[in-house]
């Protein structure tokens, strides 16, 4: 016989485990289930240049081409100047390490290569340490469409121009912080606020909302979806974000909205203050 103590114990642990161990349980693609490193990963100068194929290259350019095409009138000014800042063009995949030089640049972030999705304690070390973990390897032509599992597409294309932005960078530096001290359900709402902000993200300029949100700008369908009347869009709000559902493979219907991203920075380290995340000498 299982005893309420039984039951409540399970019931709590189903509310702290993130979205993506959710899935994890429902059996999703195997490429998708984190995994842990292996020592320290190959940073800047020391990551190599893959080996990468015609098709490989071509994917790449396909992909690039088709967002760029939807993207004015719907991307940020910070995204789309980070991609020129960061050297990026449909001629031929990136390099991680000319990326990372250019990236150090900016906002003295570098980039580190990693074999795929990371559990969660490697990728939070990483990010506390100005390190943006990144695949080198680009999804197959069946996928060109939708991938559920990570890629260098998203990593490079959706994320890293975003870390040109400094207010944007000091914030996702102090999320891998913060992140690294959260404990029980201070791990799901975590992982909610990275989900509505660096992956879903939307901010006012004077043309009106844009996005900067990673999974949105890296994906035909968000991107068209997002600022459309199907999406419900809220004021920027820490407390509320970090109780906000969400599926992982549908497209969202709710999203939340920056004023700008000094707000982003202060918001968090607001939060995260008063739920002992984060100190004084960690901002």
């Amino acid at each position: 016989m299982i005893d309420d103590q039984t039951v409540d114990h399970k019931e709590r642990a189903d509310e702290e485990k993130s979205a993506y161990e959710k899935a994890a349980d429902e059996g999703v693609d195997p490429r998708c289930i984190p995994q842990s490193l292996d020592g320290r990963p190959p940073v800047g100068d020391e990551i190599p240049y893959p080996d990468y194929t015609a098709q490989d290259h071509a994917n790449w350019k396909y992909l690039f081409e088709r967002q760029m095409k939807l993207l004015p009138g719907r991307a940020g000014d910070a995204f789309l100047e980070g991609v020129e800042t960061l050297g990026m063009t449909p001629d031929r995949l990136p390099a991680l390490a000319d990326l990372s030089r250019n990236l150090e640049a900016e906002t003295n972030w570098q980039i580190a290569r990693i074999p795929g999705l990371l559990h969660e304690k490697d990728f939070f070390n990483l990010l506390s340490n100005r390190e943006f973990p990144s695949t080198d390897y680009i999804r197959g032509e069946d996928e060109l469409d939708y991938t559920p599992a990570p890629d260098c597409f998203h990593d490079m294309f959706g994320h890293m121009p975003m870390l040109t932005q400094p207010d944007f960078a000091d914030f996702y530096q102090l999320f891998g912080k913060a992140a690294l001290h959260a404990k029980g359900a201070d791990r799901p709402r975590l992982e909610r606020f990275h989900w509505f902000t660096v992956e879903f993200g939307l901010i006012k300029q004077d043309e009106g909302l844009r996005i900067f949100g990673a999974g949105i700008l890296s994906s035909k369908d968000e991107v068209r979806h997002a600022l459309s009347d199907e999406v419900e869009k809220l004021p920027f709000d820490p407390a509320v974000i970090v109780e906000q559902d969400y599926t992982v493979y549908e497209l969202q219907d709710t999203l939340f909205v920056l004023e700008s991203f000094e707000q982003l920075v202060d918001g968090f380290t607001d939060w995260c203050m008063s739920r002992g995340l984060l100190t004084a000498e960690d901002v």
